[in-house]
């Protein structure tokens, strides 16, 4: 592993990070919105299949009315 003085360190990670393409605030917001929404999905999906799992257990052991 090479040495690196921390000055130099610090210019290669600020070269790098200038190179970085950041997301403009339509593109976050629109992003931030997808990840919200897939996660109701997901949410709504689970409880379906937690909901319809527990009644085929309840069916198959005879538990409740």
């Amino acid at each position: 592993m090479a040495n690196i003085n921390p000055v130099e360190f610090f210019k290669q990670v600020r070269a790098e990070t200038l190179k970085v393409t950041w997301p403009s605030r339509p593109e976050t917001l629109i992003t931030t919105g997808l990840v919200f929404a897939m996660v109701v999905v997901s949410a709504i999906f689970f409880w379906v299949v937690d909901w319809g799992l527990s009644q085929a257990v309840r069916l198959a052991l005879g538990i409740g009315s």
